[in-house]
């Protein structure tokens, strides 16, 4: 007999919701980056992820709204890159899967690297009107991670669905992070290991 479970979850860091409690809400976009590249490097700190992290914020007020962090080979699925988790927690906190939705405030999508070809994706289905990236593309890629086939100007793709992009916001921080992780010994997770 077929038993598919009826209901998946998945479980966050207890250290992300104490993380969280740390921002100080502001409006300066690099203050936030800073932030969020911050909770990237406790994730590998505390040993609960990958080298990323991503957060969704109120763009005029810098409100907080979600922190998200990679989870992949901890929680056992693909598809919980930073970006994932922080807009899946938005919409549920929000009540909505339109992040864009008429009559609520704009929302932004803080990542500590740009975004791979899965998380391009889905980003713009999630209704942020701003992303705003630390490390680029190839500085992951420089440390052995598999950003997949995403649109070679996906930033152009992003400005034509009305996605403003900032990019290599405090790159040389959050590509310090990546570094610690692969000097440290980090798993470099991917679909055809082993």
């Amino acid at each position: 007999m077929f038993n598919q479970p009826e209901n998946i979850s998945f479980q966050l860091p207890a250290w992300i919701n104490l993380c969280a409690d740390t921002y100080r809400t502001t409006t300066d976009l690099s203050e936030r980056m800073k932030f969020v590249i911050a909770a990237a490097a406790r994730n590998v700190e505390e040993n609960t992820g990958g080298p990323f992290a991503a957060a969704i914020f109120e763009i005029e007020t810098g409100k907080l709204i979600s922190l998200g962090a990679n989870l992949v080979a901890t929680r056992k699925l693909s598809i919980l890159h930073a970006e994932m988790v922080a807009i899946t927690v938005a919409q549920r906190i929000l009540g909505t899967y339109d992040l864009g939705a008429s009559g609520t405030p704009d929302y932004e999508l803080i990542t500590s690297v740009e975004p791979c070809a899965m998380c391009a994706g889905a980003i713009p289905w999630s209704g942020v009107r701003h992303v705003a990236t630390g490390a680029l593309g190839e500085d992951a890629t420089a440390i052995g991670f598999d950003e997949g086939a995403k649109p070679e100007d996906w930033i152009k793709e992003f400005e034509n669905r009305d996605i403003k992009v900032s990019s290599g916001i405090e790159r040389e921080a959050a590509r310090q992070v990546l570094q610690n992780y692969i000097e440290g010994g980090g798993h470099l997770y991917s679909s055809r290991e082993g």
